[in-house]
């Protein structure tokens, strides 16, 4: 079996500012924020405390 070994270019590790640059490229930019709604199981005890002390509709007689 022959083994060939190839001889590459040194590499020397990156600085602070290029892994900056190069985390700043391969990040997805995503607002902070949302307007989508999103579930929470702590608010149906809210709603059903509030359905539950909302006032009667008045009775037609």
């Amino acid at each position: 079996m022959i083994t060939h070994a190839t001889a590459g270019p040194a590499l020397t590790p990156a600085d602070l500012t290029e892994r900056h640059t190069v985390t700043d490229l391969m990040t997805v930019r995503e607002a902070p924020v949302s307007d989508a709604p999103v579930w929470a199981p702590e608010a149906i005890g809210l709603l059903l405390l509030a359905l539950l002390l909302s006032p009667r509709e008045p009775r037609e007689k």
